[in-house]
């Protein structure tokens, strides 16, 4: 079990809306990029004037016209993180940094994060594509307790919009630019729990969903998406048996892949719309920040008695899931 003590998320100011797609010519109009993925906008660190007059032609010449490095993005997610743990950056003994776009193939974005919040401290990289945060959370649940310092920043920033083919209308609707962050702990007690670790993967299908190194982004879409469905629907079942509590209770955060996947999730699992977090309607796909972004979003909804299901899957192909539960006394319930 690993305590959650703060979490903090970002997205950068520049709106890439379903009009502005549509403005590209590429054969994407508003209603049919809204139709199939259920997305209205998405977040990006690049100049939309760049995107509209290069269509990112060259994804090689998007680290150079970004507004904001990851490095940058995932300190802001960072400090929104401790400070609502209640904790100074010198108190983190530990940063584990992930990114399905890293700005630096070296050294490990974790130090360029911990350089832009300004300490000295172990840090190292574990990825895992859009499931990052569940792996990077399975890890730390594995360590023996007294192996780890106090406090660790688990930090995921994403620029996704760098590696995307604006000229590819299959693509360039799906994905945002977004950072998350979280501290947690295996040894500071607080109320908020993660429990309930699963992690699995299926290295032999690793080619449907790749970003080769200073390319674009690529997938076999409708067999990703399948995957995408049923391994988060098998995992949300496991986790709804393993926690049968009243159904206002249980909440679902999933991978934000699109609307359309999540919905048949939830439609398959009997899960509401009011107990279903989302954001990618607004964000859209941001990788391995998009879930833990969603939970920090709602960070002031959160209530004794909560069990938030998070899951999520990604390339690899690889899935993940962990309860978060928060504790206390519920009245009424």
């Amino acid at each position: 079990m690993l305590y959650l003590h703060g979490l903090g998320h970002f997205h950068p100011e520049n709106v890439i809306t379903n009009r502005f797609l549509n403005e590209l010519d590429i054969g994407s109009s508003e209603e049919w990029i809204l139709e199939r993925v259920g997305i209205r906008s998405r977040r990006t660190s690049l100049p939309l004037d760049y995107i509209k007059t290069t269509k990112n032609r060259d994804p090689r010449a998007a680290f150079e016209a970004s507004l904001c490095a990851n490095a940058q993005a995932g300190a802001r997610a960072a400090h929104l993180a401790l400070k609502r743990a209640g904790i100074k950056p010198e108190d983190l003994g530990l940063i584990i940094s992930g990114s399905s776009a890293p700005d630096h193939v070296a050294p490990a974005e974790a130090a360029t994060v911990a350089a832009e919040i300004g300490i000295d401290i172990p840090c190292f990289d574990l990825n895992s594509a859009c499931s990052t945060f569940g792996m990077q959370l399975n890890f730390l649940n594995n360590m023996k307790p007294e192996t780890l310092p106090p406090y660790i920043l688990v930090v995921n920033p994403e620029s996704l919009t760098h590696v995307v083919d604006y000229s590819d209308r299959r693509v360039a609707p799906l994905f945002g630019d977004g950072s998350s962050a979280a501290v947690v702990s295996a040894s500071v007690p607080s109320k908020m729990v993660f429990e309930a670790f699963f992690c699995d993967s299926k290295p032999s299908s690793w080619d449907m969903v790749r970003i080769p190194r200073l390319g674009y982004f690529g997938q076999s879409g409708s067999a990703v998406q399948g995957f995408a469905i049923r391994k988060t629907t098998e995992s949300l079942r496991k986790l709804q048996e393993t926690y049968p509590i009243n159904s206002g209770r249980f909440k679902f955060v999933g991978h934000q892949a699109n609307f359309g996947m999540l919905k048949t999730v939830c439609e398959r699992c009997n899960m509401s719309e009011e107990n279903h977090w989302h954001n990618v309607v607004d964000y859209g796909n941001t990788g391995c920040s998009s879930a833990p972004c969603v939970l920090s979003q709602n960070w002031d909804r959160f209530r004794p008695g909560d069990h938030i299901a998070l899951v999520i899957a990604g390339a690899g192909l690889t899935w993940a899931h962990t309860m978060l539960k928060i504790q206390g006394t519920v009245i009424g319930d």
